[in-house]
């Protein structure tokens, strides 16, 4: 398929003027495919020949002003429109269209559970070719007009308010007979007409239809009709959370509408919870898509509850960055998700009872930025618009330098220009550019208007660079001298190119309890610091923490002294922020060969059962288990780290035996399932149901010690359909497919790898879970066979399947823990010499590099 350039987008949008899109999608003409009828109002502004995107699975017929065009002339996903004549045009596409199972396009999910079907469009980037036939580039805005024909006991969601209109639609858009002809049986299906309000001027990429038979919540707000849906498989828990739902939903709309002047421009705001969904969300407007594993089937802890939360923040800001002003092109994808995340996590924080999220942020978001920021395959947040020639190019950048560096950087903004001219700046670009799109160029010129700071070299050093500053403390001390009391002075080295705004905190030991500190002081520094080193009173603190509060972007290095300090007293810090900073730093010492992994490990056994904030335990764990015990240290150092985590986490039960804390045992409980290496304690947790203690085991827990079973070879597939047969969900689905790629044993990795890699039948769900449970620590031996299957098979189905796929491929089914030498090479080779698809590349590069840092670890 022809992936479109930015050139060929510029010159068709300085050709063409898109009025409307009239479509009528029919979702009762059988299982494999639907029908797809598109009228597009145009304008070209001069003679000339331009072309229009569709990826059809038949094309029946296309129209252009009344006059028929052979279908035969789409190539690959294009229709040539030659011979345009200056002035108003009308093409019509009459095409059938398949669904998909790989969360692009329009995607069909039947739930195991019931039985019920369920269809949701992804359209991002250049997916609305899947469904309709489109001028598809963000710049080209229209009004769209869409009539969807569904089986009658369905529901239909869209961008607007939808209305049911009649019984069926006729292929030309008017109303027709009430049933429809199923492509696949030849029977006929009854259908409902719905009408969608049409939108206003938005991109192709944001148009939404999701339709089905949902449960759904509604309500009113701010004179808007307010909704939530999920697949009725899951009505029970959608309803026990409905409130809490809706109430974050409310205090962000409203939050918003106190910074924005712009009010929200849609017509009501809908938020559906779908199946097998790609990306944590969508910000489609009227109709954000979420990933329906936000809808809990499991106990979960706070801190999950809060990252739903920042989710339904990060989409609604999106309503107003992205919706209403879009990008020109996808070299500015900062302009949408950066700005999303730092606001996302700034409201939720302001509004609603989730007061700390910026802590889970630096523990659990920053360094998804920082890890991507340091590979070969780093860019600026806002690249050079050559860097992103073609959309292929662009979906790579949807990484945590868009997002989480990216809002680093705002964050960083904020700090040094004042929330107060942030906003005057971001109000003014929605005055100037609603409804339309734009640049970083006039993003920046309307901050500038804001404020006399020099903000057009701040985003040129922030913008569009690349790594990660490293900040170095240096501390002398001065004993008291004649008529002088002693003095201690900081200097700061920074490796790197920016400047920086942050604070430095000070601490003293507290002398009631030596195991405590307390703040003697936070000041702020700019870097490079105007005044040189700074000369400051009194003897040296006993710890000092550059970047206290998070407010830059940097890694942090501490003082010999500061550091001894933090291994004895890092659960007694005051301020969890000021923790996770610390934290980060080791993270990024250990990932930087300068601090052991073991020793990590160790401050998290000394210092994990004394932390009281709940995401700074859940950010450490997951560092010390699916790093440093899975990957950073050798197999033989394994099975010594498990226990360590083994005794962290009885210690983490130990203190919330009182049931005070089910958030912390919920936490310890997955991280000890997750170490054991006795299957006998898990056996018995699984057939009494419960953990003594608590808590009961409801279906991820069950899995979970399932997953772990089968991986130390104590299940078998008999075990496995049981558990299936007692959780025959969607996800009970994925954990069986989990387990059974996880056994130990040749043969259950042979069919394993074949459904991965020589099968097209798995939908992105389930490939990514039996990607899951096939590399295991454990089982290096075993596959190692498959490591070099790994890259012909991948490259094959990546070419063969698509970018989700790819990307899963390159995510999930990649041999992580293959860190020798000789995988190494291979892998090398592969990427140097064999022709790959731009996700599946990318991918890959970015695993071969991460296990190059693993290797340099252990050595």
């Amino acid at each position: 398929m022809s992936v479109l350039t930015r050139d060929e987008a510029q010159t068709r949008a300085q050709f063409l003027d898109v009025h409307r899109y009239t479509i009528t999608l029919d979702l009762t003409t059988g299982e494999d495919t639907f029908d797809s009828h598109t009228a597009i109002r145009f304008t070209a502004r001069a003679a000339g020949d331009t072309f229009v995107e569709l990826k059809p699975a038949t094309l029946r017929s296309v129209t252009l002003d009344g006059q028929p065009l052979d279908p035969e002339g789409l190539v690959e996903n294009r229709i040539a429109l030659t011979g345009l004549a200056a002035g108003e045009h009308v093409l019509r596409v009459d095409a059938s269209m398949a669904y998909s199972r790989t969360g692009e396009g329009m995607h069909r999910f039947t739930d195991p559970a019931d039985g019920e079907t369920y269809l949701y469009t992804q359209l991002f980037m250049d997916d609305v070719q899947r469904v309709f036939a489109a001028f598809d580039q963000p710049d080209l805005k229209s009004i769209f007009e869409l009539t969807v024909t569904a089986p009658q006991e369905w529901t239909v969601l869209g961008n607007g308010i939808a209305e049911r209109t009649g019984d069926g639609t006729a292929k030309d858009g008017t109303a027709g007979s009430s049933t429809a002809r199923s492509s696949t049986t030849g029977s006929s299906t009854a259908g409902t007409r719905w009408t969608l309000a049409p939108t206003p001027l938005i991109s192709t990429y944001l148009v939404a239809v999701a339709a089905g038979p949902w449960h759904s919540i509604r309500t009113e707000h701010a004179g808007l009709p307010f909704g939530i849906h999920c697949r009725r498989s899951l009505a029970p828990h959608l309803d026990t959370d409905a409130d809490e739902i809706l109430d974050i939903t409310r205090a962000c709309y409203d939050r918003y509408h106190e910074k924005f002047e712009e009010p929200y421009p849609f017509d009501s705001y809908d938020q559906a919870f779908v199946p097998e969904f790609n990306a944590g969300a969508m910000e489609n407007p009227g109709l954000v898509t979420f990933r329906d594993e936000f809808i809990y089937r499991s106990a979960v802890t706070d801190t999950e509850r809060q990252t739903r939360a920042v989710v339904i923040a990060h989409e609604m800001a999106h309503m107003w960055f992205g919706d209403l002003v879009t990008l020109t092109w996808w070299d500015d994808i900062w302009l949408n998700e950066s700005f999303a995340e730092y606001m996302g996590y700034q409201i939720l924080t302001e509004a609603t009872r989730f007061t700390d999220t910026w802590v889970d942020f630096a523990i659990g978001r920053k360094a998804w930025g920082y890890d991507a920021d340091q590979r070969p395959s780093t860019h600026p947040v806002a690249p050079d618009p050559d860097a992103v020639p073609d959309t292929a190019s662009a979906l790579l950048n949807f990484d945590g330098i868009s997002y989480a560096k990216g809002a680093s950087a705002l964050r960083q903004l904020v700090a040094w220009l004042g929330e107060k001219d942030f906003l005057a700046g971001i109000n003014n670009h929605f005055d100037r550019h609603k409804f339309a799109n734009a640049t970083l160029a006039d993003f920046i010129d309307s901050l500038a208007r804001a404020t006399d700071r020099d903000v057009h070299t701040w985003a040129a050093q922030w913008l569009r660079t690349t790594g990660v500053d490293t900040l170095t403390p240096h501390i002398t001390e001065t004993p008291a001298g004649t008529g002088t009391g002693p003095q201690w002075t900081l200097d700061v080295t920074r490796d790197g190119s920016r400047p920086h705004h942050l604070t430095v905190g000070t601490y003293d030991t507290d002398p009631a309890d030596p195991a405590r500190l307390v703040a003697r002081d936070h000041s702020g520094l700019d870097l490079p610091a105007p005044d040189g080193p700074r000369t400051h009173p009194g003897p040296r603190p006993a710890l000092v923490v550059l970047n206290d509060g998070d407010l830059t972007y940097a890694k942090v290095r501490l003082d010999t002294r500061s550091w001894d300090t933090a291994l004895h007293t890092l659960s007694g810090i005051p301020e969890p922020l000021t923790r996770a900073v610390i934290w980060n730093a080791a993270r990024d010492m250990v990932r930087d060969a300068e601090l052991a992994p073991t020793a990590y490990l160790d401050a998290a056994r000394a210092h994990l059962p004394h932390e009281t904030d709940l995401a700074v335990v859940q950010g450490v764990l997951a560092f010390a288990a699916t790093q440093i015990a899975d990957r950073y240290l050798t197999p033989e150092d394994r099975p010594a780290a498990l226990t360590t985590l083994t005794d962290l986490t009885r210690d983490l039960l130990r203190r919330t035996e009182d049931g005070d804390n089910p958030g912390l045992r919920l936490t310890a409980v997955r991280h000890a399932i997750d170490a054991a290496t006795r299957p006998g304690p898990l056996q018995d947790w699984l057939d009494s149901g419960s953990i003594p203690g608590g808590p009961a085991l409801d279906p991820e827990l069950r899995w979970r010690i399932l997953t772990r079973l089968a991986v130390l070879g104590a299940t078998d597939t008999t075990a496995i359909t049981a558990e299936l047969d007692r959780d025959p969900s969607a996800t009970g689905q994925e954990g069986a497919a989990r387990c059974r790629a996880a056994l130990p044993d040749p043969d259950a990795k042979a069919r394993a790898w074949a459904r991965l890699f020589h099968t097209d039948d798995l939908s992105n769900y389930l490939f990514a879970a039996t990607a899951q449970g096939f590399w295991q620590p454990e089982q290096t031996d075993l596959v190692s066979a498959y490591v070099p299957r790994y890259y012909p098979e991948a490259i094959a189905l990546a070419a063969r399947r698509g970018p989700a796929i790819a990307d899963a491929a390159g995510r999930y089914a990649f041999p992580r823990h293959a860190a020798d030498e000789q995988s190494l090479r291979l892998g090398q080779e592969y990427l140097d010499t064999t022709e790959m698809t731009p996700a599946l590349r990318r991918k890959v590069a970015d695993q071969l590099d991460d296990l190059r840092r693993v290797s340099h670890v252990r050595s």
